[in-house]
């Protein structure tokens, strides 16, 4: 389990290659709890949402939670493409998540898709 969160973290920028269903879904479980107990922790010391910005220290807050995101954003997108080469289809499949529903719904499907031989690369 760290050994797939430490290669999540260490491939940030590797738009190549493959992630196996392990090395994809451990980091995006562990992301999203991650997230939403530092959010919550955020909020209580704040005393409010974090959406709201009524001093400077608010809106430091707010930035650097911005800037975390993104960084956690690209990760999983590069992991998305390498989880996608994994199941043998073209990073370009990403777009289905323009789809509302549907294409998140078929999106989720291509996660769980077994590892193929001749992966995509």
């Amino acid at each position: 389990m760290i050994k797939a969160y430490k290669k999540f973290w260490s491939n940030i920028f590797n738009f190549s290659g493959v992630a196996s269903r392990g090395e994809y879904w451990i980091p995006v479980i562990i992301n999203y709890i991650l997230g939403f107990i530092l959010m919550a922790l955020v909020q209580q010391i704040l005393g409010h949402s974090i959406e709201d910005i009524y001093t400077w220290g608010d809106w430091s807050a707010k930035t650097g939670s911005l800037i975390i995101s993104f960084i956690v954003w690209l990760a999983t997108l590069s992991l998305r493409f390498r989880r996608l080469h994994d199941s043998n289809h073209s990073g370009w499949w990403i777009l289905i998540n323009i789809l509302p529903f549907i294409g998140q719904l078929l999106f989720i499907i291509l996660m769980l898709l077994p590892s193929k031989a001749n992966n995509y690369e």
